[in-house]
């Protein structure tokens, strides 16, 4: 198993920013999928980054341009750089780790977008 351990999350005013990581137990070797996903009350999960071993990534339409995932393959660790953030934002977000006949995710950290 690999822990995921979330960090970041808290309450930032409209416009701030804010940058959460996914650190992971130990390293991975094998092809993997890794980012992050949130949901808000009353709303499904939705994507919001993710990045492949590769550096290759993928972003849900209502982030693009706002927010950045990058990978620190050293320390075993996912970031997402939040900017321009909206009340809409506010969301638990979850980190997600998949692997062939593998899907992990961490224990959430909540995102609150307020004035």
């Amino acid at each position: 198993q690999v822990q995921l351990v979330e960090s970041g999350g808290g309450l930032v005013q409209p416009g701030g920013s804010l940058r959460l990581s996914c650190g992971a137990s130990r390293s991975i070797y094998s092809i993997f999928v890794m980012g992050w996903y949130r949901q808000a009350p009353g709303k499904q999960r939705e994507l919001v980054a993710v990045i492949n071993n590769g550096g290759n990534t993928n972003y849900g339409d209502a982030v693009k341009g706002r927010f950045t995932i990058s990978k620190d393959n050293a320390k075993n660790t996912v970031y997402l750089q939040m900017n321009s953030l909206k009340p809409e934002d506010t969301a638990v977000y979850y980190c997600n780790l998949k692997m062939v006949a593998y899907d992990n995710w961490g224990q959430g950290t909540q995102v609150t977008v307020s004035s």
